[in-house]
């Protein structure tokens, strides 16, 4: 009897052990399953995904690449936006004083007074939009956009700019209008202190300019340029039968022309010939924004492709960084409630067994 005993309790010593194993195991799974309910992952740390966890971090880097140039991206399409929308602004002026300097050409003394009010007036609204900010930095800045691509624009009609070309028209009937068309050209195309209306910076050859235009990368090594300053074009070419090369100088020189006309001058001789030169000019002002307009969309075309595509790849990455990380809350739901229940009966099994006694094992009678 005492071997029966003996293999009697050591049967019931394994199967008391072999249940306390499978309840703890069930124990650890319900941790795992408790904490993937609550939190939709498969593990919290990379170190819970095993042999996944490279695949995962290759793959989060990569997200966080595409996404830093996605958001770069979304910042020059605004910019570009707003740069557009003052483009147009500038082109209005432009043309708008196409048709006003044309009633010049009529001679009216009283027209002469009304045009160079109106183009003083436009010409402050001009400086004002060159000074235009988007978040903070100056659209027309350039490379330093922190600085106000025209300083005091507000003073901008008693500036050297301003009364050198007022000098320049005002002797006209001395010195004839193609020595007065010469000096304003040169006048608005200068770089000097003290005649240049632009800062410092944009007070340099277009040439210097253009190779500091702020580009934004688009993905795999490639850029697109997307800055604009206020003394250059960005890639336009400028028109007219005299021009500085710039449409922003050949319109604030228009302007300035025009502002500085007085009513007595509709006699002088060379009159006509600087309105007409001047109308010339505008056109061309018109033209080249037009065609900025037309070259900046074209890029910005090329940026918002860029952005579709590093989108619909970044969605595709994060969906396989899901596939490897997510779980499926609804069946882990499930198998929790499942482990719950079979980690409460494995609790009763090892009390049931936990009362028995030798005596279960003895003969009866």
């Amino acid at each position: 009897m005492s071997g029966i005993m003996a293999v009697g309790a050591g049967s019931m010593a394994a199967t008391y052990q072999l249940l306390v194993a499978q309840s703890n195991q069930l124990q650890i799974s319900m941790t795992t399953l408790t904490e993937q309910a609550a939190t939709g992952l498969v593990s919290p740390t990379f170190g819970g995904l095993g042999a996944a966890a490279a695949t995962t971090i290759g793959l989060g880097t990569e997200v966080t690449q595409q996404q830093a140039l996605i958001g770069g991206i979304t910042a020059a399409d605004g910019q570009l936006g707003l740069t557009q929308s003052t483009l147009s602004e500038i082109g209005g002026i432009a043309q708008n004083f196409v048709s006003q300097a044309g009633e010049l050409t009529n001679a009216d003394p009283s027209s002469v007074t009304a045009v160079a009010g109106a183009a003083q007036a436009a010409l402050q609204q001009l400086t004002g939009l060159l000074d235009t900010q988007n978040g903070g930095n100056y659209l027309f800045g350039g490379a330093q956009p922190g600085t106000a691509p025209v300083p005091n624009p507000d003073q901008i009609l008693s500036s050297g700019f301003y009364t050198q070309i007022q000098t320049a028209v005002q002797g006209l009937a001395t010195n004839g209008a193609t020595a007065t068309i010469a000096a304003t050209q040169a006048i608005a195309a200068s770089n000097a202190a003290g005649t240049t209306p632009f800062s410092a910076y944009l007070s340099q050859p277009a040439s210097q300019l253009q190779g500091d235009l702020q580009q934004v990368p688009i993905g795999n090594g490639q850029y697109e340029t997307i800055g604009v300053v206020a003394s250059a074009n960005t890639a336009a070419v400028s028109t007219g039968p005299s021009t500085t090369g710039s449409y922003v100088r050949d319109l604030m020189r228009a302007l300035a022309t025009l502002g500085s006309m007085t009513s007595g001058q509709v006699t002088a001789t060379g009159f006509t010939s600087l309105v007409q030169d001047t109308i010339g000019t505008l056109q061309g002002v018109v033209g080249a924004v037009a065609d900025e307009q037309a070259i900046l969309g074209g890029r910005q075309n090329v940026i918002d492709q860029a952005g579709t595509v590093m989108t619909t790849l970044n969605t595709s990455l994060q969906s396989q960084i899901g596939a490897i990380q997510d779980v499926n809350v609804a069946q882990v739901s499930t198998q929790l409630s499942q482990t719950q229940a079979s980690l409460q009966a494995s609790y009763k099994m090892i009390a049931n067994l936990s009362t028995n006694t030798l005596l279960n094992y003895l003969p009866i009678g």
